[in-house]
Order: C-alpha cells, then structure tokens, then sequence
C-alpha cells in the first residue's frame, strides 16, 4: 500500500509517495536518487547510512520514510554551503580520512551531529560520537582528526 508523505529534504519541500514498508534509506536512494547516502548492513550497526532527521543523526535503514512525515532529512547532499563543501567536509579531504569513501557520508553526517551538540570536542568525545560508524579501511586517527580540525574553524 502506498502513502503520500510530505518532506523536507535539504531544504527543499517535497511531496512523495511512497510504499509504507520502504526504509528511509531506500527512500532517500531510490526515490530521491541521493545516492551519497550508502547501504551497507541493513542492521544499523555500521553507520553508512546514516544522514540526519531533525537535525538529529539516524540510521536510515532502521527508520521507515513514513516516519518523517511532516519533517526534515538533511543528507550528505545537504551540507554543501552555497554549492562549497562544509568546512567539515573539507577537513575530512585536508586530512586525508576519505579512503574508499564508503563509510564517509556516514561518518560526516555522524561528525555534523556531534559538532552541532558539542562544537569543541576532545578526543574522546569524537570517539564517543563517532562510535557507530565503522570504517573498514582503518581511517580512524585521520577521521578524528578530521572533526577536531573542524571544531577549530567553528
């Protein structure tokens, strides 16, 4: 059975329908063809797919598009400043924690929220805050690095 849900996505107001059984994750990837946003485990403990709903990090493969009805999805599409990346996004390249590049939209959305709640962190609050984001490439010093050098810039 389908539904229309009525959305904000990276700023911008939509109107979709959508099956009541689909995630957010294929949601955001099938029907809005944001393809930043990655599946991977489907079980909500790797963190590619995470993007923000109010403001607030999720991960998507856990949470149905029904679920953000009347709301707002930022997604790793949604951090570019006037068609510029984030500064956080720029310090994820700065510092080299982009390597496959799979697990990064994760991780920067993940980094976002944390530097939203608390924009100087130690090191162990990033850690804290990164915790459900895995990298399989074994990026975490550069990724650490990556955020404190943009809590710095805030």
């Amino acid at each position: 059975m389908t539904m229309r849900i009525h959305v904000t996505v990276n700023g911008t107001e939509r109107e979709v329908d959508v099956v009541e059984s689909t995630t957010l994750l294929d949601f955001v990837r099938d029907d809005l063809h944001l393809t930043g946003t990655k599946e991977c485990c489907d079980l909500g403990e790797c963190g590619a797919c995470t993007l923000l709903v109010e403001g607030r990090a999720v991960n998507s493969c856990l949470m149905l598009a029904a679920e953000v009805e009347g709301g707002e999805i930022t997604t790793i599409e949604g951090l570019n400043e006037n068609g510029k990346l984030s500064p956080l996004q720029d310090a994820f390249l700065a510092k080299g924690a982009v390597q496959c590049g799979f697990c990064i939209p994760g991780q920067v959305m993940a980094a976002h929220d944390l530097l939203q709640r608390n924009p100087h962190p130690t090191l162990d609050e990033v850690k804290e805050g990164l915790s459900g984001n895995l990298c399989r490439c074994g990026g975490y010093v550069q990724i650490c690095e990556a955020v404190l050098a943009a809590s710095e810039v805030s």
